[in-house]
């Protein structure tokens, strides 16, 4: 089984228009909202690769409930967290010219329902797949991605881990079997300007020997990268076709590399499919769907 955790999940509320002026009242051209998170995010074009997932995290209040409803379907089981107080956050995003976001906080989690998360993890065996996605919300202690990779460090379990800075940095040293950074991220992290494909295999490389097995790197419009195990360089382009949303491509870049890794055992495969499914994305108001992923990988 596969089991994606989001934190801090959200109603993502699209509101287009021609043009955004501050101080009056605008009326929007159209409107749109998804189910949002990085983990959940996951779990929802797994399931258009028809991958079952199991969503863990917390949910609050009625936006909660109408997340939980939302994005289940017969391939992803919800099993959160309802918290007793507060509302799971509702981020607003403006399309207009350039993109303006406001992202809620989102609730408090206590120490009590934090628990009740970390036990759940006790239902992961050996042979599953954990996903981490996404920032820590602030009511949360900074190690608690570290805490639930030690709960699980005597398993076979594998451990995907899409995070930023100190997060997957601190990490490392449970042996992930994914991360992926992009290359402003590899930047952040080394502290100097990565620029060039030598040096993004350069850190991809220090990354590995803190621990990461597999590394994959986001490069934005000149594809992807992947350093695998066995020291390999693998790389994917793009397509060309108008991009309408960049909001999850690489959150559907995680899901098809873990789908492509399942289903064949092969890490060119494994980019190819989470390069399909990142552009699949890309090129839909929404996340990927099974029809425009077919219709990709039919190109790549």
């Amino acid at each position: 089984m596969i089991y994606t955790i989001t934190l801090n999940p959200s109603i993502d509320y699209i509101v287009r228009m021609s043009d955004l002026k501050l101080g009056i009242t605008n009326r929007s051209d159209s409107e749109e909202y998804y189910f949002g998170g990085k983990g959940i995010n996951v779990s929802c074009v797994l399931a258009e690769l028809d991958i079952d997932s199991t969503a863990l995290g917390f949910t609050a209040g009625f936006t909660g409930e109408a997340i939980e409803n939302g994005i289940k379907n017969d391939r992803i089981t919800t099993d959160f967290i309802r918290l007793d107080s507060g509302l799971s956050r509702i981020n607003i995003k403006i399309k207009s010219g350039e993109e303006t976001e406001i992202n809620g906080q989102g609730p408090d989690i206590s120490k009590e329902k934090l628990e009740a998360l970390m036990n759940k993890l006790d239902h992961i065996q050996d042979g599953d797949t954990l996903i981490l996605a996404g920032s820590i919300p602030k009511t949360m202690p900074d190690d608690t991605y570290e805490r639930m990779l030690e709960k699980l460090k005597d398993k076979e379990v594998r451990i995907v881990v899409d995070a930023t800075k100190k997060l997957l940095v601190n990490s490392l040293k449970y042996n992930p079997f994914l991360i992926k950074p992009n290359r402003q991220e590899l930047s952040e992290i080394f502290e100097v300007e990565v620029k060039t494909e030598e040096d993004t295999v350069k850190y991809a490389k220090e990354l590995q020997k803190l621990g990461a097995r597999n590394v994959l790197i986001s490069l934005g419009g000149e594809g992807a990268m992947l350093i695998d195990e066995n020291g390999e360089k693998h790389k994917a382009g793009v397509l060309k076709q108008k991009v309408i949303n960049t909001v999850g491509s690489g959150d559907s870049m995680v899901a098809g590399f873990v789908a492509g890794y399942e289903k064949e055992k092969s890490y060119p495969y494994a980019l190819k499919l989470g390069s399909v499914c990142g552009n699949a994305t890309a090129f839909l108001p929404g996340l990927a769907t099974k029809a425009k992923i077919d219709e990709l990988l039919k190109q790549f």
